[in-house]
């Protein structure tokens, strides 16, 4: 029988069980999204949360995406400073190890409802995505499965922080970590950012992902979520790298659409 959690403590999440509904390869898919508070504003909260309802709705009824890929949710922002997400099951700021997995199937995927309050903790978000997606894939080997190159996708309106808010450039020490994982394939990284642009983001977008980064005018999350779906279905095609970048020419060419009112 599992412990009790105390009243303190996160819930032990449920095992990853994808495998017993089946057996194809999967389809790691990873959102890593501010809810600080400046998405307070315009209630591009409000649109976040939407968006991720439809867009849960329609990989359930995507027979191919449903059938392989997995969702996990990270948010940095609140009072904890980041959440990791099993579906709408907040597991606290550390990653919890294999089976207990954020990652769920598409067809279970129930998304949180998220709140905007805290500050942005990007790099320290991104680091723990990392460490997710490489337990998940330790985790799939172990039971004997196999996996499409996993996806990570980190979507924020503003520049990365501290504690107290301050501008940080803390993300930079992944720059290595990253260069090596993209040499060795072991995940495609996109980083898109939202909303007003501010001075310098862009540019920290850019660094962290020089082949998948955006600003994108508004808050097109919805957009962005369905392009994520056609990188999904990339990925299970065997597309070369040429089609991954056309899909994200594509958003990138939506920029001046979905502007929010002055």
């Amino acid at each position: 029988m599992s412990p009790t959690p105390q009243p303190d403590e996160a819930p032990l999440p449920v095992p990853y069980m994808g495998f017993e509904f089946d057996s194809a390869q999967r389809l790691p898919l990873l959102l890593c999204l501010d809810t600080s508070s400046s998405l307070s504003q315009h209630n591009a909260i409000g649109s976040l949360n939407s968006a991720l309802t439809g867009w849960a709705t329609s990989l359930a009824d995507d027979m191919a995406l449903s059938a392989a890929v997995d969702v996990a949710v990270i948010t940095f922002g609140g009072k904890e400073g980041i959440t990791v997400w099993q579906g709408n099951t907040p597991l606290g700021a550390t990653a919890p190890e294999w089976p207990h997995s954020p990652f769920v199937p598409a067809h279970e995927f129930r998304p949180p409802v998220l709140r905007a309050e805290g500050v942005t903790l990007l790099d320290r978000a991104l680091r723990l995505a990392m460490d997710v997606v490489a337990d998940y894939k330790a985790g799939l080997r172990a039971e004997g499965l196999t996996y499409y190159r996993p996806q990570i996708c980190v979507v924020t309106d503003g520049v990365p922080s501290d504690e107290k808010g301050r501008f940080s450039y803390a993300y930079r020490d992944l720059l290595p970590d990253l260069r090596k994982a993209e040499e060795e394939r072991r995940f495609r990284l996109f980083t898109v950012g939202v909303g007003e642009r501010h001075a310098g983001a862009e540019g920290v977008l850019q660094e962290l992902a020089p082949h998948y980064h955006a600003w994108l005018d508004g808050f097109p999350f919805a957009e962005l979520l369905t392009a994520m779906s056609h990188s999904a279905k990339a990925t299970q095609g065997g597309a070369a790298e040429a089609e991954f970048q056309e899909i994200f020419a594509r958003l990138k060419r939506r920029r001046g659409g979905g502007q929010v009112p002055a």
